[in-house]
């Protein structure tokens, strides 16, 4: 694949990019094999340069913040993963805060708090950024980011920069808009309420303290694996078919939380994805329940792949 125009279009605009970079380093799984090139656009508009490229050479792409929710292929991705991670800056005006689509969610969380702005505790240590808890509708303890995101601004599929609305999003359980869309978001607009700074503090140290009791943060994961079925929990049936601590490779079902398939050193992308689909199978065959895996799980063409299936290309 041709990428001079990619690395021209880098060179002239001072953008950062790394060859061969490994996805592992770029994931919370701390998974993946090598992308072919891997771009650090700082602006908005470095970002629709990068994409009008991509788009007008048929060049497969990946849009990435954090990686706290995703797993790449054992064998890499062949095309650009664009890292947002620079688009960092955060603002504050009045009740609203706008942050960056790589704004990490820790920052944004913690600049609540320094404004007394009430909202975001629920979703405080979350290990993802602003942009990607809005494309997938990010929440826990009782929260979503749907409850405070009013717009944001971003890249369509014509390459124009828009703004969207919140009730434009189509936002539900762990779904946008975004999801079905070939868009790119630029930074989101969240509309809080004034209140205490130390119940604000005193809520976001319970919701910290919540995490570290219950969840295996001490191991790379996605997070919870599998959403939330319609009736349960995915962790207690999970549990109840015995599947707690069941291993494939280095990829486990976590003693702490079975909700959580976890990388206990050394997993591959095909270990993951064998021990999904063998708590999928289980769990259907003992409670009749079918459990959706929450991650997203690209392939070495850059395609979603089936969750409940190993892709080749792995």
């Amino acid at each position: 694949m041709d990428y001079s125009a990619i690395e021209k279009l880098c060179e002239e605009s001072k953008t950062e990019f790394v060859w061969n970079a490994r996805l592992s380093q770029y994931c919370t799984m701390k998974i993946g094999g090598e992308c072919d090139i891997l771009v650090k656009p700082a602006t908005e508009s470095a970002v629709l340069e990068l994409l009008a490229v991509c788009r007008s050479g048929k060049i497969p792409y990946f849009i990435l913040g954090r990686g706290s929710n995703v797993l790449f292929s054992d064998n890499g991705f062949h095309g650009v993963i664009i890292f947002l991670g620079e688009l960092s800056e955060i603002s504050v005006s009045g009740n609203t805060i706008t942050a960056g689509a790589g704004a990490g969610l820790f920052s944004v969380c913690k600049t609540a708090l320094e404004n007394s702005l009430s909202g975001m505790e629920c979703l405080y240590g979350i290990p993802g950024t602003v942009g990607g808890a809005l494309f997938m509708n990010a929440g826990a303890y009782g929260g979503e980011m749907k409850d405070i995101v009013r717009s944001c601004r971003y890249i369509d599929e014509n390459g124009e920069i828009r703004e969207m609305s919140a009730r434009e999003m189509d936002l539900s359980y762990r779904h946008s808009v975004f999801a079905e869309r070939k868009c790119c978001i630029l930074s989101v607009t969240m509309e809080l309420v004034k209140s205490d700074f130390d119940a604000i503090k005193a809520k976001m140290d319970e919701v910290a303290k919540k995490r570290r009791d219950k969840q295996p943060l001490e191991f790379p994961s996605c997070g919870s694996t599998f959403k939330r079925p319609k009736e349960g929990f995915a962790a207690a049936f999970i549990e109840e078919c015995g599947l707690k601590g069941y291993r494939i490779g280095g990829a486990e079902v976590s003693e702490k939380h079975s909700g959580f398939v976890i990388n206990r050193g050394g997993a591959t992308a095909a270990d993951v994805l064998a021990l999904v689909e063998h708590i999928k199978r289980t769990v259907f065959e003992q409670k009749g329940v079918e459990l959706e895996c929450e991650m997203l799980v690209i392939d070495v063409r850059g395609k979603k792949a089936a969750y409940y299936q190993t892709p080749k290309s792995f």
